[in-house]
């Protein structure tokens, strides 16, 4: 069902899923009713209205109240609360008190954390936008990379970032670094030659794609797809519809919350048993099996792990790795790649 939705949304604003790589340059030029010379003014405003900016899909920022609910989520957080809830029926205010100031602490802990990294990643992608050099009306311009619109005429040189999907239209010395599309390690140099409507994207030469880097040379290149047209798009739509994974700290802490619930569960009825056995008044076994259960929940773990993953996540920031989500630090400190290459989570 995703792929359908990001599938139908991608061919609506790329033309329909024309094979832009196969066809010569002057018809595609007159499929998006652009020249040489770029779009004129007129143009480039409906076009914004129609395609919108040339951005990818972000998901919304949490709240300070989402964060804080966030830190709630974990099976073991539940039975620390409901044995609270039962301390409090029993007029065990002490232990019950105790669980709370725990839960709040590991709650705090946890949102600060996240918080900071939320703040990190916000100021980070305000960081990377990117300007482009376009021509539009027979002048050249740089904009902001996010107002480019189909149809535009870009121009890209030695350390450019590719700002939309391209049809080159003239390329001298161009090699273009796609590695994170096809997987190749070699920048493939460019041509303005149509290739084969089944082309694989790796062979399609005579296109930029955005996102990837200009290594060598100069290009320049009519706008064919914009934002979640392009190829890097359709891959961050599927990514935004799929559901996450849990980490592996999440999927282990659940894993021994069960065991704890049946580990107790079973003592319960066992003890339970026997005090029925040697005559033992019914409240009175209620109450001792509560008890059982109260103390063999260990309330200080949460906390502990809490402070270890922060001590984690500040370790790593120091190496500029972002981690949004405390569980996830585990998993992604596994990862022993260098500084320069390691991604915000």
């Amino acid at each position: 069902m995703a792929a359908d939705i990001v599938n139908e949304v991608a061919d609506r604003n790329s033309g329909d899923g024309i094979a832009w790589h196969s066809l010569a340059e002057e018809v595609v030029l007159e499929k998006l009713c652009s020249t040489r010379g770029g779009l004129e003014a007129s143009k480039v405003a409906e076009r914004q209205l129609e395609f919108g900016p040339n951005r990818l899909p972000a998901r919304r920022p949490p709240t300070l109240l989402g964060i804080l609910l966030h830190q709630f989520r974990s099976p073991l957080i539940y039975i620390l609360l409901a044995a609270a809830v039962v301390s409090m029926l029993l007029a065990e205010f002490t232990d019950a008190a105790f669980i709370f100031v725990v839960l709040l602490l590991n709650a705090g802990l946890g949102m600060f954390q996240e918080w900071r990294a939320e703040r990190s990643a916000a100021a980070l992608q305000e960081l990377i936008q990117t300007q482009a050099r376009v021509r539009r009306a027979g002048r050249e311009a740089v904009i902001p990379a996010k107002d480019i619109v189909p149809g535009d005429i870009v121009l890209v040189e030695s350390g450019d970032r590719v700002p939309a999907d391209l049809r080159l239209l003239q390329a001298a010395n161009l090699a273009i670094d796609e590695s994170f599309l096809t997987g190749e390690t070699i920048a493939p140099e460019k041509s303005v030659t149509p290739v084969a409507e089944d082309a694989p994207i790796g062979d399609r030469l005579n296109l930029a794609f955005a996102g990837s880097t200009v290594q060598t040379g100069r290009g320049l290149g009519v706008t064919v797809a914009t934002g979640i047209a392009t190829q890097v798009g359709r891959i961050a739509m599927s990514v935004a519809f799929a559901e996450a994974a849990k980490p592996p700290l999440l999927l282990r802490m659940e894993k021994f919350a069960q065991q704890i619930s049946y580990f107790v569960g079973a003592a319960i009825i066992l003890l339970a048993a026997i005090g029925v056995y040697r005559n033992m008044s019914i409240l009175d076994v209620f109450f001792f099996a509560v008890a059982l259960a109260v103390s063999a929940i260990p309330e200080g773990l949460p906390v502990a792990m809490t402070v270890a993953l922060s001590i984690g996540v500040q370790r790593m920031a120091r190496r500029n790795v972002i981690v949004r989500k405390l569980p996830r630090s585990r998993a992604s400190g596994a990862a022993r790649s260098s500084p320069a290459t390691r991604p915000a989570r």
